[in-house]
């Protein structure tokens, strides 16, 4: 009989799951949904909490109808970050929408906070107080939402990122978990204790009995019954966080950088370290009882820049086609984007930066502005890469993953702008990967051991040897970012 197991990766634009069959050692059957935003003010960015679940128990159930008469071991979770749903305890039912990471809506309420209080939140939760993470957005709620505090008072209320709230629901409220890679991205979460964190619950005015338990990643949180079939909710990890453990990245000096929706670069430390040049620390992982740390820088804007192009501008008709298009120009014509749609995150962290075209002339043509829309997604990996370099981090390769990643130009790019190989992987769905080998370990059908024979490499991209040219074109990129931060 075979043995699979699922991957469900609830991402930010999409819901997928993957059957990941043991011995063949890959996936056999990919099934996803696309899922909408809404954004009822500028910078405000929400989902349908109800459409995130209902997505997700199909393509999860459609993943059990393709297993056939194997067996299906378990099922991992993946999930955005960061991104809260607030629902009643009893019945399951949301009381506002879930406020997605991107949004900003409590930028200046994190602007306000005192520099003092905003060391102590960085020294206890490796993160700055920002709109992005998850503590502000609950509190929002709190203050906005009657029903939230109705519930409150009756002991009923829940607030949990993505992978909580589904666990919640698909174990039909038996159990209400999150691991620490999610816990560690809601500025509510000690990484040094591995607990949520009296003084800061207490800052934020949340109570810690409205928050889902903290598990290790490899924890079984829970059984999930889909018609005739049941098996455990084993292993849960943060989108970035998986992508890095698919990519094998295990050990100090092992990057990997995710083209998604915005560009995330996690690098593992050799204990826990609290940067002070703009990128987080954050929980990387935590197998067997051994919890291992990384640092983090984040674009908020990377592949949303493409779709921006296509949705927007009418200039490509698919991502694919921007390859073939800024690959016809030998140059961007002296044209450059900052994406900064919703400000600016690792090393910058200004939610007031917005996104700029710059050194348009009469002779720009729509294909120096494509090629500079993924010129820039190259450029904010660089910034990152040079805050880990500043940090004492010695980076040999980086490995890629995410949509963009089979982009050959940008890839070849950004190998030319870091002076770096970038590595990628004949498998680009990493984030899926890793949810699926660590469901096998929490089942003991691997060990964390095994996890590098899973990945094989499918392209090298070698970097140029002009350094002199690629150095020039970044400073000229870092000019367009000091027009994009200028305030008025």
């Amino acid at each position: 009989m075979k043995r699979y197991c699922i991957a469900l990766d609830a991402g930010t634009t999409s819901i997928r799951a993957f059957l990941f069959d043991l011995e063949a050692r890959r996936f056999v059957h990919r099934v996803g949904q696309e899922v909408a935003s809404s954004y009822p003010h500028p910078g405000w960015v929400e989902q349908d909490a109800g459409e995130i679940y209902y997505k997700a128990a199909y393509v999860v159930a459609d993943c059990v109808r393709a297993a056939g008469d194997g067996e299906v071991l378990g099922l991992g979770i993946t999930n955005q970050r960061e991104t809260v749903v607030l629902f009643d305890g009893e019945t399951g039912d949301p009381v506002y929408p879930a406020i997605v990471w991107q949004c900003r809506r409590t930028s200046d309420y994190c602007a306000s906070i005192p520099k003092e209080d905003a060391a102590k939140i960085r020294e206890k939760t490796g993160l700055l107080p920002d709109a992005y993470f998850s503590a502000s957005k609950i509190k929002w709620v709190l203050e906005n939402v009657p029903a939230a505090r109705e519930l409150l008072r009756k002991g009923r209320l829940r607030a949990g990122t993505i992978d909580a709230y589904l666990v919640w629901k698909f174990t039909e409220g038996r159990s209400f978990s999150t691991d620490y890679t999610n816990a560690s991205r809601t500025m509510l979460f000690n990484l040094c204790t591995l607990r949520w964190d009296e003084d800061l619950l207490a800052y934020f005015g949340i109570s810690e009995a409205m928050l889902p338990a903290v598990l290790p990643s490899d924890a079984v949180l829970g059984r999930m019954e889909i018609g005739r079939s049941a098996f455990p909710i084993a292993g849960v990890l943060g989108d970035q966080q998986s992508a890095l453990f698919g990519q094998a990245c295990l050990a100090p000096g092992d990057a990997k950088v995710t083209y998604g929706t915005g560009l995330f670069m996690l690098l593992p430390t050799e204990s826990l370290v609290i940067p002070q040049n703009g990128l987080l620390a954050t929980v990387a992982r935590s197998v067997k009882g051994n919890t291992v740390y990384a640092l983090e820088g984040s674009m908020f804007h990377a592949g949303s820049g493409v779709q921006w192009l296509r949705d927007e501008l009418g200039l490509i008709e698919n991502a694919a086609e921007s390859e073939r298009i800024a690959a016809s120009v030998s140059d961007t014509g002296g044209v450059f984007f900052v994406p900064a749609f919703t400000g600016l995150g690792a090393p910058y962290w200004d939610p007031d930066a917005r996104a700029l075209l710059s050194g348009i002339t009469r002779g720009t043509r729509r294909e120096h502005i494509v090629r500079a829309v993924l010129e820039g997604i190259a450029y904010g990996a660089r910034d990152l890469c040079a805050c880990m370099r500043e940090g004492g981090a010695s980076l040999r390769v980086l490995k890629c993953d995410g949509g963009a990643s089979a982009n050959n130009f940008l890839m070849q790019f950004q190998a030319d702008v870091l002076g770096l190989p970038v590595d990628r992987p004949a498998e680009r769905e990493s984030t899926a990967l890793g949810a699926a080998l660590m469901c096998a370990i929490a089942l003991g059908a691997i060990g964390e051991e095994d996890v590098p024979s899973f990945r094989t490499a499918e392209r090298l991209f070698a970097p140029s040897l002009a350094r002199e040219k690629y150095d020039g074109l970044y400073a000229k990129y870092r000019s367009a970012v000091a027009r994009a931060l200028l305030k008025e």
